[in-house]
């Protein structure tokens, strides 16, 4: 099998007195330059965040010894996904967003890094356009209650004990004006093409992201009986971003984490029915809903996938293997089906559940470094690997 084991060397960009994190997998971290990385830190990482604690959102300088510089503090932040702190785009070199909590509300902050100008806007975002003119957002405090780890644990949630309230889903947010309107409900989407499995559930929705060109964009449909604690049914959808147009890609159950591979296909780990009842790595036409296989004999395990820019490699990762506690960070080449095994980190078994520290690998903006969490060296720490020798 075309598996290569390349061990690449991974250096901490952080090592200040607290736990240092960035989060998920599907932005990066970096900015245009390649100078600056945004990160948070936090106090503490061996429980759940309470309501009166806060995490510090700052700003490493990667050509000054990786100097931390603290820009703001949030008290809307989780473990798995942070305050979905990014960068703007287009440009990606001043602008930084984050969420927080204001008046007993989520919030957008909008901030320049280096004048410390801010803005606030009034909803929280999910998931930012590429071109940094719209936003995607859910009830950040339903999502606490039905997938802890993924919400806030100080966000409101109006809609707490309804299973699928028609006030309540996904919203779309101007990120100049502000201006935002719910676009697709939890009531339309639970009367779409209605399962079974429906009655008596509770639905949300969560893992919006954009398309490569804006145009569409992917999330996560899920519901569960409330009644019973047992796991969750998944379905991926995709919609205008106005909310029109809505098709359903995967309909089979299981869908996880996945990003676009262009502008209509979507690779991610799930079950694609019509191909094989097996849960795998596979690329759907969101147009129609075909899929095909990938790296079937080579990647056998969930992990957080992402596309180099050039579109020739997926970043990805494993959840810990057996007795060895030790997570697989994961370079792999489409064209050859070629799995690149470039590192391996232990992740303390007591540190599960949504407190757990996944390594959530990003790349930079040219496609030659990836960064990645990890807790393998007894506390919470971002690294940066060079990977151009792998991707040459």
């Amino acid at each position: 099998m075309p598996v290569v084991e390349h061990e690449i060397p991974a250096a901490p960009v952080t090592g200040g007195p607290g736990q240092y994190y960035f989060g998920y997998y599907n932005v990066s971290p970096w900015d245009a330059s390649g100078r600056y990385l945004l990160a948070l830190e936090a106090d503490f990482f061996d429980r759940p965040q309470r309501p009166d604690d806060a995490a510090r959102i700052g700003l490493i300088d990667t050509r000054d010894g990786n100097a931390w510089r603290t820009l703001g503090r949030t008290r809307a932040w989780n473990w798995q996904q942070a305050c979905m702190l990014q960068w703007v785009g287009p440009a990606w070199d001043r602008g930084i967003l984050y969420n927080d909590l204001d008046g007993g509300r989520v919030v957008t902050r909008l901030l320049d890094a280096f004048s410390g100008d801010c803005r606030t806007l009034p909803l929280g975002t999910y998931c930012l356009s590429r071109d940094g003119t719209q936003a995607i957002s859910l009830n950040f405090g339903r999502v606490h209650v039905t997938r802890p780890g993924y919400g806030y644990v100080t966000a409101p949630n109006p809609t707490a004990g309804r299973l699928r309230p028609a006030d309540d889903g996904l919203w779309r947010m101007d990120m100049t004006t502000g201006e935002h309107r719910l676009i697709l409900s939890l009531a339309q989407l639970a009367e779409l093409e209605p399962k079974a499995t429906m009655d008596g559930a509770i639905h949300w929705v969560n893992h919006m992201q954009f398309n490569t060109d804006d145009t569409r964009f992917a999330f996560l449909h899920r519901w569960k009986r409330p009644d019973t604690g047992g796991p969750w049914t998944t379905r991926l959808l995709t919609a205008d971003p106005d909310g029109s147009d809505v098709r359903i890609v995967v309909d089979d159950g299981v869908m996880s984490h996945f990003d676009w591979k262009d502008g209509r296909r979507i690779t991610g780990w799930g079950i694609a029915g019509a191909v094989s009842p097996d849960r795998h790595y596979y690329t759907w036409d969101e147009r129609d809903g075909s899929a095909e296989p990938l790296g079937t004999d080579v990647l056998d395990c969930d992990g957080h996938c992402s596309f180099s820019p050039d579109r020739r490699w997926m970043l990805t990762d494993s959840y810990p293997r057996g007795d060895s506690h030790r997570r697989e960070l994961i370079l792999y080449r489409m064209a050859d089906n070629t799995k690149v095994v470039i590192g391996r980190f232990y992740s303390p078994p007591d540190t599960a559940g949504e407190i757990r520290c996944d390594l959530h690998p990003r790349w930079d903006r040219t496609g030659t470094r990836v960064c990645f969490d990890s807790l393998h060296e007894g506390r919470r720490r971002m690294y940066v690997a060079d990977v151009r020798e792998v991707v040459a």
